[in-house]
């Protein structure tokens, strides 16, 4: 150590700094040298006050918090109070000021700073010190007072970075709350209005930063002169918003938006280039002479429509900004308003588009959107947008926006289709907004569902499928007019409840913020059953994170039980055998006290043939199984025509009548189609496709079993087998196409030798397994310059034993710089 400290009175080189500095950040060095090093640079700041001194106590008093106390009071004696250097002293602030960072015990010591010291370095001659003391001078804990009285004093300095700092510095003081006094605060909004007019850009900004900030104090200090000052500030903001610069006018509009009271006349002016003559008639731009009115009127008129059609993406994007917080003000502003944001929305930046459509969201919130069939086009047209941020919030204002006809009603879904149709990945969001557009509009919706009817019906018949875009957002559509608000009777056939349940998962994760796919799931059991209840009944409200529905308790993966009254038809297999569940229907059907008691009553005489039906469902799947598809829907025609002789108009027998039609139809599907058994097939042969698949005997003999079921359906010639089954391979054995490419002696050790920019062979060993000579073959070399090379073989040129070829060639290449990525 004694080696690295000085023993004579000479500055401390560069060379031993950075040694000390490597020691300080070191935590392995011993105390007793970090002492050594904190003697030695205190003694050189007290003969030579140094910059680099200073930082380095700095970082030794971070480090190393037993010597804080002791660095504090060095720097404060040595450099700080006997420096003549303004530069100097400024550094040694800031070190304090760090130094009382690290350690809260000292920050009464900064406290004890005199505030005289600091004003006195403002003073000094340099700008940059001075510059950086007004930007930091909230570190050093100085009087509000002083501070204001420093600040406005800068405001009029000749340098522009100082004035500009001394303003942002007004604001920071504002924001303190410690300013009470009225003339003080009057006083520094006069003088930032004062530059407004300055001729630097950045002054000009931070001008309209701190009118703002000490407007909107003056408006918050006296209930009975609030209107005044606030539209004396809209009105000053105003006069920037055509200023030269860009920045500028980001500013004035930014600033606008903050303001939260202003005249309506005000308002109403900044949409119309022209002078109104309400706004001449109130006279609330001040009583003042009318050359000076003119003059303010000017100011104000359609200053918005500027900004809007501004040409810099920055400035319509504010503006946009702006309005989110006067449209609130005023409803008949927010309707005129309106109409400017439609044309933003064939904004050319999505930026802007954007903050229209979060302004619109916004005036939706507070119930100032009323949307007009001549806005309807322009904003649907957004649906479709390449961007999936834009797309996304138009939904959300679709969920709060509240249609006057169903017109309206019928383009917005028609529109949500497209917007499906062209971006599946939406569909979530999408069924999401249905959802919450049929509770917002519950009469549309049944008139909707009762003019598609025969459109979803033919659906369940097959001839559509719930595949369709338009048919499943009109069963979300359908299952949410029961949670409409008002109390008319939903009209929605119950049928139509149990088609949804058929996309139960992804209706599920569409409501998420509604209900669990359990809870989804007894809302529609319960609406399959019957649908003449309202809103109140089903005791649901805006809001509930969870709909208090049937009593019914959902099976989880281990019971197949509905609350004792319900069992639910799984395909579930048992010991290696498929087998249905069967339902069992029992009387009567009892629903959940929401419902107020609400029973059905099902007639004896029907529900037990009804059961008796249920139960020989499940004798016919093994007929399934066995390939007996012909009898199998004889049967399933005969329940149907035996279900038909029902002629009961009570509402319990209709409905088990139709639900049994329905899971019959499903039965009649799965005998029809195969659907089960491709699935085993394609999930098998995916495990396969697995190199690390353990189990592949396993894997195989379940495909074997499955192909042999397969064949046998197909032997009764009743059904035409489907493109999957017709392509794949149903006997034989699985064989491996697999190629192995080696280079001899080739490695990291003894690489290839090779001379620069002359051809090179690379001797290639390629062995295939169960490849026939019918097969094409090449092979594919890469090289560092990105150059490709391919050479074709023919394997009649080659010899094989038992479906193994070996082939052995020579490929040549340029050796540039023979750098091989890749031989395949």
């Amino acid at each position: 150590m004694e080696e690295l400290v000085p023993s004579s009175s000479e500055p401390l080189s560069p060379q031993t700094l950075a040694s000390f500095r490597s020691l300080i950040i070191n935590p392995s060095t011993p105390q007793s040298k970090i002492s050594s090093i904190f003697e030695t640079l205190t003694r050189s700041l007290q003969l030579t006050p140094d910059s680099l001194v200073l930082n380095l106590l700095s970082e030794l008093a971070s480090r190393h918090s037993n010597l804080s106390h002791l660095v504090f009071d060095s720097v404060r004696s040595h450099s700080l109070l006997s420096s003549e250097s303004t530069r100097l002293a400024a550094e040694s602030l800031d070190a304090l000021a760090s130094i009382s960072n690290t350690e809260p015990t000292l920050s009464s010591a900064i406290d004890e700073l005199d505030d005289r010291l600091f004003v006195s370095l403002c003073f000094g001659p340099s700008v940059s010190v001075r510059s950086w003391l007004l930007r930091n001078a909230e570190r050093f804990r100085i009087s509000p007072y002083v501070l204001l009285t420093l600040f406005l004093g800068f405001t009029k300095d000749p340098y522009p970075y100082v004035r500009k700092i001394a303003l942002d510095g007004l604001v920071g003081v504002s924001k303190s709350g410690m300013i009470e006094d009225h003339s003080m605060i009057n006083g520094c909004y006069c003088r930032a209005i004062e530059l407004l007019g300055d001729m630097e850009d950045q002054v000009r900004s931070a001008a309209i930063r701190a009118v703002s900030a000490w407007g909107l104090i003056l408006v918050a200090s006296n209930p009975e002169t609030k209107l005044y000052w606030s539209d004396d500030l809209f009105v000053k903001l105003c006069s920037m918003g055509r200023d030269m610069s860009m920045e500028v006018r980001v500013e004035a509009f930014d600033a606008l938006g903050k303001i939260n009271v202003v005249s309506e006349d005000i308002l109403l002016q900044t949409l119309s280039k022209r002078v109104l003559a309400i706004t001449k008639e109130k006279r609330s731009l001040g009583q003042c002479p009318a050359e000076q009115f003119e003059i303010l009127a000017s100011n104000v008129a359609g200053v918005l429509v500027h900004g809007l059609e501004d040409e810099f993406y920055e400035v319509r994007k504010s503006a946009c900004h702006s309005l989110r917080t006067l449209t609130i003000i005023s409803a008949e502003f927010a309707g005129e308003a309106l109409n400017l944001l439609m044309d933003v929305l064939n904004d050319d930046s999505m930026f802007v588009r954007l903050e229209a459509l979060e302004t619109m969201l916004h005036m939706a919130t507070y119930g100032h959107l009323k949307v007009q069939g001549t806005h309807m086009h322009m904003f649907l047209g957004t649906l479709l947008d390449s961007n999936t941020l834009i797309r996304s919030a138009t939904r959300r204002i679709l969920k709060l926006v509240k249609l006057p006809n169903i017109e309206l009603f019928r383009l917005s879904f028609d529109s949500l289709i497209e917007n499906l149709e062209k971006h599946p990945q939406d569909e979530a969001d999408i069924f999401s907004v249905l959802f919450h557009t049929g509770c917002n509009h519950g009469k549309f919706v049944v008139s909707a569902i009762n003019e598609a009817s025969e459109e979803i019906d033919q659906a369940s018949e097959g001839k559509l499928g719930f595949d369709s875009a338009r048919v499943a957002a009109l069963l979300v559509l359908a299952i949410s007019a029961p949670l409409s608000h008002g109390e008319h009777f939903c009209s929605i056939p119950p049928r139509i409840f149990s088609y949804a349940v058929t996309l139960l998962g992804r209706i599920s994760r569409a409501l998420t913020d509604i209900m669990d796919q359990n809870a989804l799931l007894a809302y529609l059991s319960q609406c399959s059953i019957s649908t003449t209840f309202s809103a109140t009944e089903l005791n649901i409200r805006r809001g509930e994170p969870c709909l208090p529905v049937a009593n019914i308790e959902i099976p989880n993966d281990s019971s197949n039980e509905i609350n004792g009254s319900t069992r639910t038809s799984l395909h579930q297999e048992k010991d290696g055998a498929s087998e249905l569940q069967s339902w069992t229907m029992r009387e009567p059907l009892e629903l959940a006290a929401p419902l107020g008691g609400f029973q059905v009553e099902v007639h004896d005489e029907v529900m037990k043939p009804i059961n008796l039906i249920l139960a020989k469902v499940k004798d016919i799947w093994s007929s399934i199984h066995s390939g007996f598809t012909n009898e199998v829907l004889r049967t399933l025609r005969n329940f149907k025509e035996e279900l038909a002789t029902f002629t009961s108009d009570s509402v319990g027998t209709i409905d088990a009548v139709a639900f049994t039609l329905q899971y019959l139809q499903v039965i009649k599907q799965l005998a029809k189609e195969l659907q089960i058994l491709e699935l085993v097939l394609l999930t098998c042969t995916l495990r396969l496709c697995k190199v690390e698949i353990c189990c592949h005997f396993a894997t195989l003999k379940k495909l074997s079993t499955t192909v042999s079921r397969v064949e046998s359906i197909l032997k009764s010639a009743t059904i035409e087998p489907t493109i999957f089954i017709s392509e794949f391979v149903l006997c034989g054995r699985l064989d491996q196409i697999k190629a192995e490419l080696t280079i001899p002696d080739n490695d990291s050790e003894n690489p290839l030798p090779f001379v620069s920019r002359l051809p090179v062979g690379i001797p290639c060993d390629i062995t295939l397994h169960n490849t026939s000579n019918e097969n094409k073959l090449w092979l594919k070399m890469s090289m560092d310059d990105e150059s490709t090379q391919f050479v074709f073989l023919d394997l009649n040129l080659y010899g094989s034993s038992d479906k193994v070829w070996n082939a052995c060639l020579r490929m040549f290449c340029l050796s540039k710089n023979m750098g091989v990525q890749n031989v395949s």
